[in-house]
């Protein structure tokens, strides 16, 4: 099985964004090419992160558009749809196809076209996903995430004040990337004060509607050394769902996805959390950095509370930097570019391209979430070495 490199990078700037996705994934598909010194017509397999194209724009074959645009032809094209994580999704798709043999330069670009629909729509097609016993009863993402957060804090005695330093360290993060949508430093003050969306969560507690794209190039590492010195290896990847229905786990404070994504990835890496440098987890919702820190074995169960209270996830201070990016909540979650989003905040970091966020990293991992912990991805990166 060949070693996968990823040799280039780009993500487009996330917000509020004119024109329609098929742009956002060419603005994207192009800086990668140029980052990564690629040439199109050299590009085998074409991959296409995309949830819901079709449910916010009526846009179908984003995917064979893209090749089109970028002049990537004849590539064999892909769409990869796995709800919120179909980044994550995309990541495992291009990993799969370089070290398969079947290709020899792969490029992955996820993207998503959100804000020109309201809020309520764009909640419904995020609860689309759901399972139709649960969706027909009107039940959403953040509910789960209010109840959920409440029986955290409630079973482990956690202040509710843990839960919006999350929100606090990511903003904070997000003010250094150029790409973040929300780019402002919040107080602890302002998110407990924040209107309620969920009980106990509030609206800092949540990431933002958000439109954006982002992508990354892989190959063989023989062929990554012949394009650059620089580059970063995926040392493991898994993937992993959990109950569809939430309502049937037996502790709805365990991801099952998230845990066994988790060991995938390290044995396939040889690594474990006390090797892991920097990580980006998926901040749909605060609590979700407490269920991925614990399912991914970076705090015991009930204790990543008391990490963050102690700064070990802080990025200039910390023992383990989380979501130097700003994660989800600052840079913003348009669904299918998240997840390679991720990726692209953890390849800089290990190649030394982070500018004002960089850690000192040979090892980073991320984490990317569909549903309420229904499907995940894991991946764990190197420093070429």
């Amino acid at each position: 099985m060949e070693r996968v490199a990823i040799i280039g990078a780009s993500m487009t700037q996330f917000g509020k964004r004119e024109g329609w996705i098929q742009a956002l994934l060419a603005e994207a598909g192009l800086e990668c090419l140029e980052d990564s010194g690629v040439d199109a017509a050299d590009v085998e397999h074409l991959y296409v992160s995309n949830m819901a194209s079709g449910e916010f724009e009526g846009q179908t074959g984003v995917m064979n558009g893209l090749a089109h645009d970028l002049g990537a032809i004849p590539a064999y094209t892909q769409r990869v749809d796995q709800t919120s994580s179909s980044g994550g999704a995309g990541i495992y798709a291009a990993w799969q196809s370089v070290a398969s043999g079947a290709s020899e330069m792969t490029m992955l670009v996820g993207g998503e076209k959100m804000t020109h629909r309201t809020t309520g729509e764009s909640t419904d097609v995020i609860a689309s996903l759901t399972h139709p016993v649960e969706y027909k009863t009107g039940v959403t993402l953040p509910s789960f995430a209010g109840l959920t957060a409440r029986h955290y804090l409630e079973r482990f005695d956690a202040p509710r004040e843990s839960l919006a330093k999350v929100a606090v360290k990511n903003h904070r993060n997000g003010v250094d990337n150029p790409h973040a949508q929300f780019r402002k430093e919040v107080d602890l003050e302002t998110v407990l004060e924040s209107p309620i969306v969920a009980d106990p969560l509030r609206l800092y507690d949540f990431c933002p509607i958000t439109d954006g794209s982002a992508a990354l190039m892989l190959c063989p590492e023989a062929v990554a050394q012949e394009y650059t010195d620089d580059y970063a290896v995926i040392a493991g990847i898994d993937g992993a769902t959990d109950t569809h229905v939430v309502h049937e786990r037996e502790d709805p404070t365990v991801m099952g996805g998230v845990v066994e994504s988790g060991e995938g990835a390290y044995e396939m890496s040889g690594r474990g959390p006390e090797d892991i440098d920097v990580a980006e987890l998926h901040d749909m919702f605060t609590i979700l950095e407490f269920l991925q820190m614990e399912g991914l074995g970076f705090a015991e169960q009930g204790e990543a509370w008391k990490l963050v209270e102690d700064g070990y996830t802080e990025r200039d201070t910390g023992e383990l930097p989380i979501n130097t990016s700003g994660g989800l909540k600052s840079k913003g979650h348009p669904l299918g570019a998240s997840g390679v989003a991720q990726g692209v905040e953890i390849y800089e970091q290990l190649v030394g391209e982070a500018g004002p966020r960089q850690v000192e990293a040979d090892v980073g991992l991320c984490c990317n979430v569909g549903g309420f912990g229904n499907c995940v991805i894991t991946t764990i990166m190197e420093a070429a070495r």
